[in-house]
């Protein structure tokens, strides 16, 4: 469906209206509502990732609309819902005592030395149980209506409540997550919703039947073994294993076939943008030597699309606090937006 707007110039210079790149709708005409999650409370190395979402809506106003993929991808009515400040509020206060919380653990000492840090922690985790519920009952309702749904963070524990909200909608799909971290820690230092027990948290939900992940290069032991026990539930493509390959002469479209070959027909695509080559989004929360290519990455969703598999939504979290990261950020977000579309109409 197009909401094609006919007074509208698409090659004219964006107007600053507080919509991802200047676009002239609104949540009742866009098909695809875009929430904005500003939480990193639980980051365990650099922070800002919370203010991410206005970056890349500041950075968006600059993308020229056509896109080779799908050059009237915009016409589909895209719609970014103003980013809550209260949640921002609570993230800062929430994020300063998370702080005390990572620093106790960090001198070797219990949570319930003096003083006691444990009421702290109960009060965290209840307070990321909240924004779950608040993302759920928002993707639900924009779902409801017959919109397609996305996701900016925050750090990656950010859209956890989207995939269950998917889950209502979807008896089974998959997830084709890029990142160089697994995120399969259970409760990592002790908050149940850590950006790094994002997946963990996700293969909670039945519904979702395939996790593959992609660019993986800074993963502990309990992860590992959760991916090999994990009975093909996870596969995992870790980055010097896809580098090698290609080393040995295997074709990166090769390698995309084989990768969407283990998805089932419904993907979400949940791009944590530590998975790219560092030079991409140097502010990310936790860097790491490696990584994929921008270009890489779009093959990769591509491949998706041709296949026939069906986009379901997406997610975009990690894009750090600099006018650069934004601008990669937000280049993803409406690529994104365009083959999620483009994938809807069977091409």
């Amino acid at each position: 469906m197009s909401n094609y707007i006919p007074d509208y110039d698409p090659s004219g210079i964006a107007e600053i209206n507080g919509n991802l790149l200047g676009l002239p709708y609104d949540y009742n005409t866009a098909n695809l509502i875009i929430f904005a999650v500003p939480w990193e409370v639980t980051v365990s190395y650099g922070a800002g990732t919370a203010n991410a979402p206005q970056r890349i809506l500041d950075a968006s106003y600059q993308i020229d609309l056509f896109d080779f993929d799908h050059p009237d991808g915009w016409k589909q009515g895209i719609y970014l819902v103003e980013i809550s400040q209260d949640i921002l509020d609570k993230n800062n206060y929430y994020r300063q005592q998370a702080a005390k919380i990572i620093a106790r653990q960090a001198e070797g000492k219990a949570l319930t030395n003096t003083p006691d840090l444990t009421p702290i922690l109960t009060e965290i985790n209840q307070a990321g149980a909240q924004v779950n519920q608040w993302l759920f009952s928002q993707c639900q309702q924009a779902m409801n209506l017959g919109k397609k749904v996305a996701v900016i963070g925050g750090d990656h524990s950010s859209p956890l409540g989207y995939f269950q909200a998917l889950a209502n909608q979807y008896p089974d799909f998959g997830i084709l997550h890029i990142d160089a971290h697994a995120d399969l820690r259970d409760a990592y230092e002790g908050f149940e919703f850590s950006h790094a027990s994002i997946m963990f948290n996700a293969l909670k939900i039945p519904q979702i039947s395939k996790l593959v992940q992609v660019g993986l290069r800074d993963i502990c032991i309990d992860e590992v073994e959760i991916i090999n026990n994990s009975n093909n539930r996870v596969v995992a493509y870790y980055d010097s294993a896809i580098k090698q390959q290609q080393y040995a002469g295997k074709t990166w479209i090769d390698l995309c076939q084989e990768i969407v070959g283990n998805l089932p027909e419904n993907v979400h695509i949940s791009f944590d943008v530590d998975g790219l080559d560092p030079k991409l989004c140097p502010n990310t929360g936790t860097p790491v030597p490696g990584g994929l290519e921008l270009e890489q990455v779009y093959c990769l969703f591509r491949e998706v699309v041709k296949s026939g598999r069906k986009i379901i939504g997406f997610d975009v979290n990690e894009v750090g606090d600099a006018e650069w990261d934004g601008n990669v950020g937000a280049r993803i977000v409406y690529k994104l937006a365009n083959l999620l579309d483009l994938s809807h109409k069977g091409v």
